[in-house]
């Protein structure tokens, strides 16, 4: 099963999301995917849409002062944002608002999508103290293989995946999902490729 997938996806070359795949990026994501942590495989450029977010919101490309740590305490503060996000706004396409196909922005009176839902969760959590290398927007495909983005709380349990298609957090591999790229901890104006889970085993 794994090898068929791995051919349809090098005949594809591009998946949904606009990932490009190239055999050697195939090869290193080969195998099951169910460490702790998310990997980082390579630097790869940043989602189409990014660009302009780190000059328009500074705090989504920095790492910020931090005053928790502790799982527990990342765990309770960001079980709140996910709920308190989820139920502030409604969803709506970026076509349908900015007349364009992606536009990463903090979600308006209007609404906001996937991936102005995890902007507004990692703005809200920084302001609580929680380190922003801790916090990593990531994109993704779906379990119907649609393109999707959700923020990735790092904790010394594992990658926790906050989604606005849902109030619950639970472990990255545990979301079906398949993960694309995601933001470098390190330095969060960076992309890293990423290759988990869903076809990738």
């Amino acid at each position: 099963r794994a090898g068929r997938l791995t051919r349809r996806i090098l005949r594809a070359s591009v998946l949904s999301a606009g990932v490009i795949v190239g055999t050697a990026v195939v090869a290193e994501a080969a195998g099951p995917q169910s460490g702790a942590h998310l990997p980082a495989l390579k630097r790869v450029s940043a989602p189409i849409g990014f660009d302009g977010v780190c000059e328009r919101y500074a705090w989504a490309c920095e790492n910020g002062t931090a005053s928790v740590k502790s799982t527990a305490d990342l765990m309770k503060l960001a079980n709140r944002v996910n709920r308190s996000v989820n139920r502030q706004f409604r969803e709506i396409a970026d076509e349908t608002q900015y007349n364009r196909p992606e536009y990463w922005a903090l979600p308006t009176a209007v609404g906001g999508d996937c991936e102005d839902f995890a902007l507004r969760k990692r703005q809200e959590l920084m302001a609580l103290g929680v380190p922003g290398e801790r916090l990593m927007l990531a994109t993704v495909l779906d379990r119907q293989r649609q393109a999707h983005a959700v923020l990735v709380l790092r904790t010394n349990a594992g990658d926790m995946v906050l989604d606005n298609l849902t109030n619950r957090i639970v472990h990255w591999s545990a979301t079906g999902y398949t993960f694309l790229r995601m933001q470098d901890p390190d330095a969060p104006s960076r992309w890293n490729a990423v290759f988990a889970g869903g076809v990738f085993g």
